[in-house]
């Protein structure tokens, strides 16, 4: 079985923690491999002291569904310590909040997708620390999809947002830690980072060959297989028609009111698109977009993940329901989006315009994917010096 940074630590806690007041950044999936959270972990250790929790989007304990539901902290019942939220009136931790923690300890669980924002949170707290001269300790987790392959653009610079701050591709095989480590040697040298690696992970892995437990990291990622599809039908935020949220397998299922479901199925099979296949899968959201409303949906299912590209694929669909329904019924949402005001949210999304132009010119998915290819050719020479484990 794999062992998290959480398990190292819980075996051995590092001399640099010994005495030491510790904040802890974590969510829902920081256990232990015995499911002990963290927060047990750190207060239940004679060798240091928990001090103060902070909390992504989503919460804790995942209690938010949707995106651009804010929270806010309170005294935790158990350990009447404070619990700070990342995800309300501040994301980035004030200077108060660092006050009473000589160590911030991060602990969360990342998709493998560029946009989720966690990864996110954490740039903005390396950030804080750096400025109040805290050291940051990242205890590495798998990147649950890192069998699929690098695809989708590199995010450009001027599209950095909350769904993005670095130049990365879409889907892209990184941990938590060497995200964290991209971003320490590129924007914050300064900050005292310091990554507790994991032991035994392979990257061309999957989260189900890791022996870990498994706890949703998102209340609208519930199983490891809408991790897989993740990477693509994500950029549906960005669009007119609904990502399954409001059902049971967002990400998984997509559909509209409008949309043609039996002749979008036939346009998808014929693409003979890898790794994957369609079903007609109709659906009533509980909630978000349509709600109440029937859907004329598809299911992916996914068959040979390795040989399955999330965001192409993504791209495919969006080109097949253009060809399949009524003229303009597709769609790019206007702003906001996740706090920002003016960029389209499809374009902070996937990384620039490109894709949405490619989309609206019809341009063919190759040729849209020969200009990813060369921008994750050059991503992945810089990738080789931050690469912790081996394939």
């Amino acid at each position: 079985m794999v062992l998290t940074g959480l398990d190292i630590i819980s075996k051995s806690l590092p001399a640099k923690l010994s005495g030491k007041r510790i904040g802890v950044l974590c969510h829902a999936p920081s256990i232990t491999g015995t499911y002990k959270h963290i927060t047990e972990v750190i207060a239940g250790s004679k060798d240091c002291i928990l001090s103060a929790i902070f909390g992504p989007q989503h919460g804790i304990y995942g209690e938010t569904q949707d995106n651009m539901i804010e929270w806010e902290g309170n005294l935790h019942p158990v350990y009447k310590i404070p619990v700070f939220s990342l995800y309300g009136k501040f994301r980035k931790p004030a200077p108060q909040m660092l006050k009473g923690i000589d160590i911030l300890l991060i602990d969360l669980q990342d998709s493998g997708a560029r946009l989720y924002t966690y990864i996110w949170t954490v740039k903005l707290c390396i950030e804080a620390c750096t400025e109040a001269g805290i050291p940051v300790y990242i205890l590495d987790r798998p990147n649950p999809i890192g069998k699929l392959p690098f695809d989708g653009p590199v995010l450009k610079k001027e599209f950095f947002t909350f769904v993005g701050g670095a130049s990365i591709p879409l889907c892209h095989r990184m941990t938590m830690g060497e995200m964290s480590l991209w971003i320490k040697e590129k924007y914050y040298p300064a900050c005292d980072l310091n990554i507790i690696w994991m032991k035994d992970w392979r990257r061309h892995s999957l989260f189900t060959e890791t022996g870990l437990p498994w706890v949703l990291p998102s209340p609208n990622l519930p199983t490891p297989g809408s991790l897989i599809v993740y990477p693509g039908t994500v950029l549906i935020e960005g669009l007119n028609i609904s990502e399954g949220r409001g059902t049971t397998i967002p990400f998984e299922l997509f559909g509209a009111p409008f949309i043609n479901a039996e002749k979008l199925k036939e346009n998808l099979i014929k693409r003979n698109i890898p790794g994957c296949t369609f079903r007609v899968h109709n659906f009533i959201p509980a909630y978000n977009k349509f709600y109440g409303e029937n859907c004329n949906g598809i299911q992916i299912h996914v068959i040979e993940p390795e040989k399955y590209f999330p965001v192409a694929t993504a791209v495919e669909i969006f080109s097949a329901i253009i060809e399949t329904s009524p003229e303009n019924s597709l769609q790019f949402n206007p702003p906001p989006y996740e706090y920002e005001e003016k960029l389209v949210p499809f374009d902070i999304l996937s990384g620039d315009s490109g894709m949405r132009e490619a989309i609206l010119n019809r341009t063919a998915v190759n040729v849209e994917r020969e200009r990813w290819n060369y921008e994750i050719a050059e991503f992945r020479k810089e990738f080789t010096t931050f690469s912790a484990y081996p394939e």
